[in-house]
């Protein structure tokens, strides 16, 4: 059976949005123990919060990055099926709100950034 066209679309938004979060988390964890504190410093922020996050992350780095490049990858892929499907949205279909996907993309950018930083700097 099939699902409501407002049901699978709205759930398409809120997968995207948990992978893009999860995707976020695990490059801040990897990225806490020498990007972010260099670049908190560089713009004269105190980093020393950071210290925390680092010591319990390290040991996990290469599970977070290999999370994070998943949890991202697929939040990308299901926000470019969002946007095919918005394309073709007649009036009288439920699409996912253009602002969302747009805070979706800047959520993805703001993760691979972090990504390649936390991949870069050790």
């Amino acid at each position: 059976m099939s699902e409501p066209p407002e049901l699978r679309h709205s759930s398409g938004a809120r997968g995207a949005a948990f992978l893009t979060v999860g995707g976020i988390a695990a490059a801040f964890g990897v990225a806490s123990c020498c990007a972010l504190p260099i670049l908190l410093a560089t713009a004269g922020l105190g980093a020393g919060w950071l210290g925390g996050i680092a010591s319990a992350a390290s040991p996990y780095r290469t599970l977070l990055l290999s999370l994070s490049a998943l949890f991202l990858i697929g939040g990308a892929i299901l926000l470019w099926r969002q946007q095919r499907v918005a394309m073709t949205c007649g009036p009288d279909g439920v699409c996912t709100a253009p602002a969302i996907r747009a805070i979706l993309l800047i959520g993805l950018l703001v993760g691979a950034t972090l990504l390649y930083l936390g991949y870069a700097y050790v």
